[in-house]
């Protein structure tokens, strides 16, 4: 009897990439489901000669783009020149599909070739289908991408023209377009990763636990574009972020953890193109591998894309070794190409199918729930591979410590629906590096119900909208309109004490699942919230009509910025509340860069395209706003000497509970219709220093309030800590246990 005989196993790996190999060529694997046929692209300069020269079937140079592409279809492996690019283009005929996955063995690579796809198959746009090899597609896995999507007509699949105004003019679901796009859309570049040593040089990564986390949101540009530490040719880079001056500053605030806008290689819409404005914030996905080139200084960017990703590479070492750990935001819920009047520059082009999600009842239309035209299907597996494969390789080989999801509810939902235990979520939890990382969801999009904070589970971290709203109406909107119904004791007690009823509602959850924030990039900084009643958004050139119309802000009288001296205090105190509230609550607080010194965006709420002084942060503003600048570093130090205020200790202090709400009398369950003054004890037992017991006391009426604090066992007095009615801060004997909390103001007091 003959043994079984197991099957050969396939020589190419089974996951899609360039992977180069020893005999100094690589393996090419691409996933396409529905094409017909895929061809590898290998882009050479004229001013060298072929590396594939006696390989290669030569089609002649005066052939048009029909011509070309029959000649393609024809030929295994095939080449032509460019002239107007000065380049040559050979093009190598793969294998497949095999369970949707292409082959090729490509004889030769090299480190920074350029390359990308070119696929063929059904053109047929009323049933997704929209295959068209006179397209250039970058490949999904590249490491590195090169050059700008020109608003041209062959960027895009079906035909069409660019008006006088700029406007694409077309039908996405008329003829197929046969423009050429090389020369109009950007490359792939090939990265070799095969040094076995590229690791020896890391530092260890800081590793911060949750209760001790302090978030600082940034825009790798726009933090330094301005900064006065840094030359020129630094400033708005990777390496001025690494600057030994930059992250002396940011130690010098006592932020943990830095949180980066998105660094991913990115492209601007359409829209934004057709009117002559970029992406500033990168929310538009080109690569989910490659670093975007702009934000590396300009000796990189003509290095190649090799040294831009050792720029990204050594400004995460240099953060690390500072002490701060690096989060990303990544945005997994839609890409560039935008809806299906938009440009085929990679995933539309091979897969669109598979890639984007469709409406169940109207195969022809894209299902949007992000806003941006397309929403990429995450009940698709590979879909799902390809994002857990895209972050671990930021994690492991970037180095990246933790990952924030934009509009994370439209990568759990199920035929629709979102769902916690949606199979992406489980591939991150199990994910043996994935799953140890800081996960952050922001957890809402623009689809139906899509608000979810809280509901996202072990071991994921939330944007708290909840908090941001709360605080900004108890210290600005609703004390500014008289309206003293909304914003009460129960909710704000709530708010400062981990918001319970959101993040203790899941076994092994706790307040610093809460990311408790007031202001981020998407919305108004702290400055602009307390000077402007209304959003300014009109340089965006949507006639003001994009960006949040409810904001919960106040002007305190005049819109913008004033010389009245008592609007500026009023302003100051306001300020320094919401920062306050923001570092004595419990949960994982995170701030916008720039609100340490009242940087402001003049009013634009939804600065994602002002690539200027708009969104920059403006650092002549520190030396005038040294007073909060001050503050904000003093109560950073403040909760990181109080355990209390980081974690629920579970066991009290001093016959005090861990937390207690109190109103202007202690323990009162009747709170006298003061329902904008709130008092929350927190007390706990620290090894090392004894009882911490910590008293903080908010007023958000515009009169001062007679109070009194619980009584202190006879041994022990209480101490005023902090006070936003004062400059500096300090420790101050407390006289007995009543004392006046003046109009719109936070007092601290801590037991001693």
């Amino acid at each position: 009897m003959v043994g079984m005989q197991l099957p050969q196993l396939h020589r190419y790996a089974t996951r899609p990439g360039l992977f180069f190999t020893e005999d100094g060529g690589a393996d090419v694997v691409a996933r396409s489901e529905t094409a017909e046929q895929l061809w590898f692209c290998v882009l050479e300069s004229l001013d060298v000669p072929s590396a594939f020269y006696n390989d290669a079937v030569r089609i002649h140079d005066d052939a048009d783009s029909a011509e070309f592409i029959q000649a393609m279809q024809q030929h295994r492996i095939c080449t032509r020149v460019v002239r107007g690019l000065r380049m040559r283009e050979t093009l190598f005929r793969m294998d497949g599909p095999n369970y949707g996955l292409w082959y090729l063995h490509l004889p030769k690579a090299w480190n920074g070739m350029h390359y990308g796809y070119r696929a063929q198959g059904a053109w047929d746009p009323k049933h997704g289908l929209r295959f068209n090899p006179y397209k250039f597609l970058i490949d999904p896995y590249a490491k590195g991408v090169e050059g700008r999507m020109r608003l041209d007509p062959a960027a895009f699949a079906y035909e069409c023209e660019i008006d006088a105004e700029g406007h694409v003019k077309g039908s996405a679901w008329g003829a197929m377009n046969r423009l050429d796009s090389l020369g109009k859309v950007p490359m792939s570049i090939a990265i070799d990763d095969r040094d076995v040593t590229k690791h020896d040089a890391d530092p260890s990564h800081p590793h911060v636990p949750w209760s001790k986390t302090v978030i600082y949101e940034l825009h790798v540009k726009g933090f330094t574009a301005n900064a006065p530490w840094l030359p020129e040719e630094l400033r708005g880079t990777y390496a001025g972020l690494a600057h030994p001056a930059t992250l002396s500053y940011l130690q010098g605030l006592g932020v943990t953890s830095i949180e980066l806008l998105p660094i991913m290689a990115k492209q601007p819409e359409v829209f934004l193109q057709e009117h002559g404005r970029p992406n500033y914030w990168g929310y538009s996905t080109l690569s989910f591998f490659a670093p975007e080139p702009s934000y590396a200084t300009r000796t990189a960017q003509e290095q190649g894309a090799d040294a831009v990703r050792d720029e990204v590479i050594m400004m995460v070492r240099a953060l690390h070794e500072a002490g701060f750990e690096v989060i990303m935001d990544v945005v997994f819920n839609h890409t560039c190409e935008g809806g299906n009047a938009g440009p085929s520059v990679c995933w539309r082009g091979l897969d669109n199918l598979s890639f984007y999600r469709r409406q169940q009842q109207n195969a022809d239309e894209l299902e949007d729930t992000t806003g941006c035209g397309n929403t990429i299907d995450f009940t698709y597996t590979h879909n799902i591979t390809f994002a857990v494969d895209a972050l671990s390789y930021w994690a492991k080989r970037i180095g990246i410590d933790g990952f924030r999801f934009d509009l994370a509810v439209s990568l759990a939902r199920l035929n629709g629906a979102f769902t916690p235990y949606h199979p992406f979520l489980y591939a991150l939890r199990s994910d043996p590096m994935l799953g140890n990382l800081k996960l952050i969801m922001e957890p809402w999009d623009l689809g139906n119900q899509g608000w979810r904070t809280g509901q996202f589970l072990s071991p994921f971290a939330e944007w708290n909208d909840r908090f941001r709203d709360t605080a900004r109406r108890f210290w600005v909107t609703e004390v500014d309109h008289g309206d003293n119904e909304g914003v009460g004791m129960q909710e704000m007690a709530t708010r400062l004490c981990g918001s319970a009823d959101l993040f203790a509602t899941d076994p092994g959850r706790g307040a610093t699942s809460s990311i408790n924030f007031i202001t981020a990039h998407d919305g108004f900084t702290l400055a602009d919230l307390t000077q402007y009643a209304h959003k300014h958004n009109e340089a965006n050139g949507e006639h003001n009509n994009d960006g949040a119309n409810i904001n919960y802000c106040a002007n305190f009288g005049e819109e913008g910025p004033t010389d009245d001296r008592r609007v500026q205090m009023i302003r100051e105190r306001t300020r320094m509340n919401m920062l306050g509230t923001l570092l004595l609550s419990l949960g994982t607080p995170m701030m916008l860069a720039g609100d340490e010194f009242n940087n402001s965006q003049y009013g634009n709420n939804n600065a994602y395209c002002q690539d200027n002084a708009t969104s920059w942060l403006d650092w002549s503003l520190l030396e005038k706003n040294r007073g909060l600048f001050e503050f904000f570093r003093y109560m950073i130090r403040f909760r990181k000497a109080h355990r209390v205020l980081r974690a629920n200790t579970n066991n009290g202090a001093c016959g005090f509970p861990d937390v207690s709400f109190h109103g202007t009398a202690p323990w009162k369950e009747e709170f006298g219709g003061h329902d904008h003054y709130v008092g929350v004890m927190f007390a706990g037992w620290e090894r090392e220093s004894g009882p911490q017991v910590v008293y903080v006391a908010s007023n958000a009426y515009w009169c001062e309030l007679e109070a009194e604090l619980p009584q202190l066992p006879a041994s022990m007095s209480w101490h005023l800590v902090v006070s936003t009615w004062q400059e500096e801060q300090g420790a101050y004997l407390q006289r007995g246990n009543r004392f006046t909390i003046g109009p719109r103001s936070v007092l601290v007091f801590e037991a001693k």
